[in-house]
Order: C-alpha cells, then structure tokens, then sequence
C-alpha cells in the first residue's frame, strides 16, 4: 500500500492546537494538584508535550503508513518501541537539568539516575499518549474512509442511473424515427403531426428528466403523447385503453420508466401483429402507491415465446435495474406474465 500524504491528513492545524492546548491544561491541573505545586507542573509540562507530540505525529505520519499499513509490523513495533526509549531518555535528561534533580517526584523513591523502573513506568505512559492520538487518527481515517466510499457509491449509482435512463431514449427515437421515415416514404400527411409529437417529446426528455424524480402527472401527459403518437400511425387498427383513478396530485415517479412498458408493448406486440391491436394501460393510485398496470397482444408472428424474451429483454432488464438502483426493494414490486395470446406487466411503486 502506499503512502498517501493527503490520506493521512489528520485535521486542521487549528484542531491540532486545541487538542494539545486542552491536553497540556488538563496534564498541568492533573499533576500540579497531585503534586500541590502547580509551577512544578507548568515546567514539567512544558518539557514534556514536545517529548509527546514529537513521538505521536512520527507514530501517526510515519512508522503507521510506512510500516503498519504496509504490514511490516515487527519493524514497526522495533520502531515504536526505539523511538519511545529515546524520548524517555531526553527527558530525564532534560527535566535533571533544566527543572531538578527529583526527576520522578510521583515514584516509590527519589532517584539520580536512569534505572529500569523509571524507564519502565515513562514508555508506557508515553505509549499511553501515542496510544491516545493514534486513536483518534484511526477514528477520523476511518471517517474519511467511509465518506469517501459513501460518495463514490453514490457517484457510481448516479452515473449508472444516468446511463439506464439515456439509453431509454435513442433506444425510443430510433424506432420512432423509423415510423416517420416509412410515412415520408408514401409521402403521407401524418408526417408533419408525428414530427411535431416527437419534438415534444424530445423536448420533454431533454430537459426535463434530468432530475431523479419527475411528477407523475407530466410522465403520464409524456405517455399521453407517446400513444397519441402511435395512433397517427395505425389509425383504426389500434385501440389504447388508458384509464386513471386516484389522486395523482403532487406524486412523483422516476422519469420515462413506465414510458419502458409501453414502448415495448408497441415494439414487441403492435407491431408484430396483423390486424386490430388491443392496448390496456391502467393508473391506479391508492394512498401512496401506484399500480400500474399494461396489457398487450403477444407477438403473432413470433412462432416461440422465447424469441420474444429475447427481443424484448433489454428494455425490460433496463427497467429493473433502474427500479433496483433508484428505489429501496420496499418500494416497489414488479411481475411480468406472458403466454400464448397477452403479455401483463403489473407495477407497484411508492410514488411519494
């Protein structure tokens, strides 16, 4: 693994000065009430936090990145132990003197040299210190980490949603495209009306799906359109039975999913078959669920209902990524029947 200064970026400078601040003012009142001789405790101190702080910041920035977490922990515990032994012995020296002589005022018995255990008792109350702060740094890494990859979840679920959704509409104008080229073909007067639906419908995709939820109410005017659309080309062949019931007031859906449904029921059932062609599309609001509901003819001149999966399967796989990405499973319940004469999509989804 390998280091990364800004990965172990602990925090502001600021935050580093109160840590240490309150650390020194706590230690200070803790040992000069212990001692009742507080200037003691200032000096003490005083002497003592650089000892700490050089020892925390070379355990937190150096031996933890460049031994830890590149697991080479007997070096590291070499290392930590060595640098603690050092520190200890600057500090009898120095506290010896610049402050005096009873360099362990707190211990069982006065010394006037370093023995074994003073050095005993002073690493394990630095290690305590180096200890403390390297938990914090831990805590915070953890933190970071954890915010880090929450974000990019989310970033990945956007981008992949982002994705879903746009596939749905070359997918959708290709096939109307077609419709319009076949009629400009014959020179038929339905080619104005249907170009002027589709820029509607162009208009409405582009500029306003971009957010995660759209109102049921301007998808459902969307399908409108889109089945209004349809109409112009098969005239009387084709009979769309759309009913709403329910408050669809102020209910919300992700934009151009149910407009899936419906597209593959004209692409996969329309139009492979000869003759009239029954649509039923059902809106059913009640309290804050929809259900929705789509019936189609299956496709006549598909002789095997496995080539019709096949044909159809990745509008409707797309479909159910996007209820998978952008819904929790609570929210929505989808089933997809088919047999020899009819293909039924039921939709439940929180439309809240």
């Amino acid at each position: 693994m390998s280091f990364n200064s800004d990965k172990f970026y602990l925090i502001s400078r600021k935050y580093h000065i109160i840590f240490w601040v309150v650390y020194f003012l706590f230690n200070t009142f803790r040992w000069g009430s212990y001692f009742n001789d507080y200037m003691y405790s200032v000096k003490s101190n005083l002497l003592g936090f650089p000892i700490h702080m050089v020892s925390s910041y070379l355990n937190i920035f150096v031996f933890m990145p460049f031994l830890v977490y590149r697991k080479k922990y007997t070096l590291y515990v070499i290392a930590i132990l060595t640098t603690i032994f050092i520190m200890v012995v600057i500090k009898y020296n120095l506290t010896y003197y610049l402050i005096g002589h009873n360099v362990w005022p707190e211990g069982p018995e006065p010394i006037d040299s370093l023995n074994l255990n003073y050095t005993i008792e002073m690493m394990i109350g630095e290690l305590y210190v180096v200890g403390f702060v390297a938990a914090i740094k831990i805590t915070l890494d953890f933190l970071k980490e954890h915010k880090r990859v929450t974000d990019l979840e989310k970033t990945q679920l956007e981008t992949e949603l982002l994705f879903l959704k746009n596939q749905i509409s070359p997918h959708f104008f290709f096939n109307t495209l077609n419709n319009i080229y076949s009629l400009s073909v014959i020179k038929s007067d339905k080619t104005p009306k249907i170009i002027l639906k589709l820029s509607e419908l162009m208009r409405y995709m582009l500029y306003d799906t971009k957010a995660k939820r759209q109102s049921l109410q301007n998808e459902i005017l969307c399908i409108q359109n889109y089945l209004d659309l349809e109409r112009v080309r098969y005239d009387d062949s084709l009979e769309v039975n759309m009913s709403i019931s329910g408050d669809i007031q102020d209910k919300e859906i992700a934009p151009i999913l149910l407009l899936t449904f419906v597209e593959n029921a004209f692409k996969h059932g329309a139009n492979k078959n000869i003759g009239n062609v029954k649509i039923i599309i059902n809106f059913k609001i009640v309290e804050n669920f929809l259900y929705f509901t789509l019936i189609n003819p299956m496709p006549l001149i598909t002789s095997h209902k496995d080539n019709f999966k096949k044909s159809s399967g990745i509008g409707l796989e797309n479909v159910k990524k996007r209820l998978d990405l952008g819904y929790d499973k609570n929210d929505y319940d989808l089933k997809i029947k088919n047999n020899k004469k009819k293909f039924i999509v039921k939709l439940k989804i929180k439309v809240s």
